[in-house]
Protein backbone atom coordinates (compact mmCIF):
# COMPACT_ATOMS: atom_id res chain seq x y z
CA UNK A 1 0.00 0.00 0.00
CA UNK A 2 1.36 3.66 -0.74
CA UNK A 3 1.32 6.55 0.96
CA UNK A 4 -1.16 8.79 0.36
CA UNK A 5 0.09 12.80 0.81
CA UNK A 6 -1.82 13.30 3.78
CA UNK A 7 0.14 10.32 5.84
CA UNK A 8 3.57 11.59 3.86
CA UNK A 9 2.48 15.03 5.90
CA UNK A 10 1.78 13.74 9.32
CA UNK A 11 5.19 11.59 9.32
CA UNK A 12 6.77 15.45 8.30
CA UNK A 13 4.96 16.80 11.37
CA UNK A 14 5.86 13.71 13.68
CA UNK A 15 9.35 13.59 12.62
CA UNK A 16 10.10 17.47 12.98
CA UNK A 17 8.35 17.46 16.28
CA UNK A 18 10.35 14.06 17.33
CA UNK A 19 13.15 16.05 16.45
CA UNK A 20 12.33 18.76 19.13
CA UNK A 21 12.14 16.28 21.58
CA UNK A 22 8.10 17.50 22.40
CA UNK A 23 4.88 15.17 22.98
CA UNK A 24 1.82 15.74 20.79
CA UNK A 25 0.21 17.29 23.97
CA UNK A 26 3.13 20.08 24.05
CA UNK A 27 3.37 20.71 20.33
CA UNK A 28 -0.62 20.89 19.74
CA UNK A 29 -0.38 23.90 22.96
CA UNK A 30 1.77 26.08 21.60
CA UNK A 31 0.60 25.85 18.10
CA UNK A 32 -2.93 26.70 19.49
CA UNK A 33 -5.08 23.40 18.42
CA UNK A 34 -6.04 20.34 19.94
CA UNK A 35 -4.07 17.15 20.42
CA UNK A 36 -6.56 15.19 18.98
CA UNK A 37 -6.31 17.17 16.00
CA UNK A 38 -2.50 16.93 16.01
CA UNK A 39 -2.56 13.14 16.12
CA UNK A 40 -5.32 12.98 13.37
CA UNK A 41 -2.87 15.33 11.77
CA UNK A 42 0.48 12.98 12.18
CA UNK A 43 -1.64 9.60 11.15
CA UNK A 44 -3.03 11.58 8.04
CA UNK A 45 -6.55 11.47 8.67
CA UNK A 46 -6.98 14.98 8.59
CA UNK A 47 -7.04 17.48 5.77
CA UNK A 48 -5.25 20.45 7.23
CA UNK A 49 -5.87 23.79 6.97
CA UNK A 50 -3.87 26.28 5.84
CA UNK A 51 -4.01 28.47 9.01
CA UNK A 52 -3.07 25.26 10.96
CA UNK A 53 -0.49 24.55 8.66
CA UNK A 54 1.48 27.79 9.94
CA UNK A 55 0.65 27.65 13.32
CA UNK A 56 2.32 23.68 13.42
CA UNK A 57 5.16 25.71 11.17
CA UNK A 58 5.42 28.57 14.04
CA UNK A 59 5.20 26.09 17.01
CA UNK A 60 8.64 23.56 15.50
CA UNK A 61 10.26 26.68 14.89
CA UNK A 62 10.44 26.19 11.00
CA UNK A 63 9.30 27.53 8.08
CA UNK A 64 5.88 25.94 6.62
CA UNK A 65 7.54 24.69 2.90
CA UNK A 66 9.53 22.77 5.25
CA UNK A 67 6.99 20.47 6.10
CA UNK A 68 6.13 19.67 2.68
CA UNK A 69 9.84 18.87 1.60
CA UNK A 70 8.50 15.19 0.90
CA UNK A 71 6.21 16.85 -1.94
CA UNK A 72 9.32 17.74 -4.79
CA UNK A 73 7.68 16.98 -7.98
CA UNK A 74 6.46 14.30 -9.01
CA UNK A 75 6.12 12.62 -6.07
CA UNK A 76 2.96 13.81 -4.77
CA UNK A 77 0.05 11.82 -5.51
Amino acid sequence: MSETDLQRFGRRVRAERERLGVSQEELAERAGILRTYLGGVERGERNIGFLNVLRIARALAISPGALFRDFEQGTAQ
